[in-house]
């Protein structure tokens, strides 16, 4: 059974690289600490989950055997590897492209079962963000954020990973741009704590929709086990899912964000007596210049409706006499 959450967590780091390759607005940094982390939390709580009551048969090395592969240097490994992820990136690609379509069709039907008694707004992600909102919240997401990481949770689980992420794409490039953080009663980006909190939680291979190919892949490494491995699959995709949820927690209780002026720009009333309002205030001064007319460079060159942040910061706080203020 260790065996089993062991390979499941091996199959995690191979999904959280691609996830990087496929949507380059998540945050490496987090992916590849995720996945290390994967590891050992992937042991011990798979030693919770089905504990060993016989005497293990690797305890000495002579019981080990690692095959080797038929390559003869270094370069004919990096082309047969790149050769095998071919087939591993389609497959990612078309799965993506089929759960989509699943999802789709799932909204659809729920909308059409919910217009019948005067609720046509129900979806799936609506319904994970209820079932899942108390687990968000207890990794340490503010509750006005929960929903919507609860909804990311609850398509990671019954979907995939890729179709998640995707969606936390959208809300990280929605903070980017400056939108608004609830338009019609939707929240349309979540904080970066959360982000970050939310791509821990997301990094595994745990999902219902991998127990086929977790299933296939591992039947065909040991055929004769294939009933025991049938058996234990749904117990390590729980185990799986767990040890993604306890390293968000982890990062929840670790991770301090860099300050985001951009964010504190749109959000806040400019208060004299805000360190922070000073020091974004100070940053934004540093990057403008003056030739005719004000432009910024840097960061802030890319910002939308930089130009309104700038004399709202050369207004307050008592920072009208800075010279680029006074131009």
């Amino acid at each position: 059974a260790s065996a089993a959450h062991t390979s499941t967590a091996d199959c995690e780091r191979t999904g959280k690289a691609v996830t990087k390759l496929i949507l380059p607005d998540i945050d490496a940094s987090s992916l590849i600490s995720a996945s290390v982390m994967a590891a050992p939390c992937a042991l011990a709580i798979s030693k919770l989950s089905y504990p060993e009551t016989e005497q293990s048969l690797f305890t000495s090395e002579k019981n080990i055997k690692v095959a080797c592969g038929d390559e003869q240097n270094i370069l004919e490994a990096a082309s047969s590897g790149a050769s095998a992820s071919i087939g591993l990136v389609a497959n990612i690609a078309a799965n993506l492209i089929a759960f989509l379509a699943i999802l789709a069709f799932i909204n659809q039907a729920f909308s059409w079962l919910g217009g019948m008694v005067g609720y046509p707004e129900i979806t799936f992600q609506l319904i994970c963000s209820y079932v899942f909102m108390p687990v968000a919240f207890m990794m340490g997401i503010p509750y006005d954020e929960s929903f919507t990481v609860a909804e990311l949770i609850g398509t990671k689980l019954f979907l995939n990973e890729f179709v998640a992420y995707q969606k936390l794409s959208g809300l990280k490039s929605n903070r980017l741009n400056g939108l608004d953080e609830v338009i019609g009663g939707e929240r349309q980006w979540i904080s970066i704590r959360s982000e970050v909190i939310t791509t821990y939680a997301l990094c595994g291979f745990a999902n219902f929709s991998s127990l086929g190919i977790v299933i296939g892949g591992m039947s065909a490494i040991c055929p004769v086990r294939r009933g025991d491995i049938s058996s234990l699959v749904l117990r390590a995709m729980i185990t799986g899912t767990c040890v993604s949820l306890v390293n968000a927690c982890i990062a929840g209780l670790l991770f301090v964000p860099s300050l985001d002026c951009v964010q504190l720009f749109n959000v806040s009333a400019f208060d004299a007596a805000d360190g922070n309002i000073q020091k974004c205030c100070q940053d934004l001064f540093k990057s403008t210049f003056y030739n005719g007319t004000i432009w910024f460079e840097g960061p802030w060159g890319s910002v939308p409706n930089v130009n309104a942040s700038f004399f709202k910061c050369c207004d307050c706080c008592g920072l009208s006499d800075v010279p680029v203020c006074m131009l």
